[in-house]
């Protein structure tokens, strides 16, 4: 069984969208594209090696969206993050049946991210992919998660939870506080939510 391994940027309040620029999604809308960019170009050492290490390649899962964001940058800018090009890009997408970015697969149904998650091979991220990322969370199919958390509220925007999650428990498995205030953090599925009543 392979472990599927959501990756995402967000802010204080859940927001994932546009992470990277203003044209990356504006829908709804959205006019707060690029809110990681100022928080990267103070990045300090120790947020470098921790994203390189979360930027190891693996085979990816991604949506329609991110895929063709993804398709249309990372062929050209393969320097910029080894063995892109050469890894498996999972995408689910019910309009999409091939694509000539290389080492594609096209996925249709929970059913194949099932038969996905069940087959033998590496790990898979997901990176962005906001309505993929809802159905992982909604099917129980999520792993572990690795945020980057950036001390910002934006308000309006797509968040990476919604009410239609599976209600599980995590439990932190590596961190780290940037001088500037970003929250590395990485957890791993810990089983059911657990309640009881504090003192009883």
């Amino acid at each position: 069984m392979r472990k599927i391994i959501v990756q995402e940027f967000i802010t204080l309040d859940g927001v994932m969208q546009a992470p990277g620029g203003p044209e990356e999604d504006k829908s709804s809308s959205f006019g707060y594209g690029g809110w990681t960019a100022p928080y990267f170009y103070e990045a300090d050492e120790a947020a470098g090696e921790f994203m390189q290490k979360w930027m190891k390649s693996t085979d990816i899962l991604l949506g329609r969206k991110t895929f063709e964001i993804f398709a249309a940058y990372w062929p050209e800018h393969a320097d910029m993050w080894p063995g892109i090009n050469d890894v498996a890009k999972y995408v689910v997408s019910t309009t999409m049946k091939n694509a000539d970015w290389k080492n594609s697969v096209f996925l249709k149904s929970v059913d194949d991210l099932k038969k996905l998650k069940n087959s033998e091979g590496s790990d898979i991220k997901v990176h962005g992919s906001g309505n993929l990322a809802h159905t992982l969370f909604k099917h129980d199919l999520v792993d572990e998660l690795c945020l980057m958390t950036f001390p910002i509220i934006l308000g309006p925007g797509k968040r990476l939870f919604d009410e239609g999650s599976f209600p599980a428990a995590f439990t932190m498995t590596d961190s780290l506080v940037t001088p500037n205030s970003e929250i590395f953090a990485t957890y791993k599925r810990a089983g059911d939510v657990k309640m009881g009543t504090i003192g009883a």
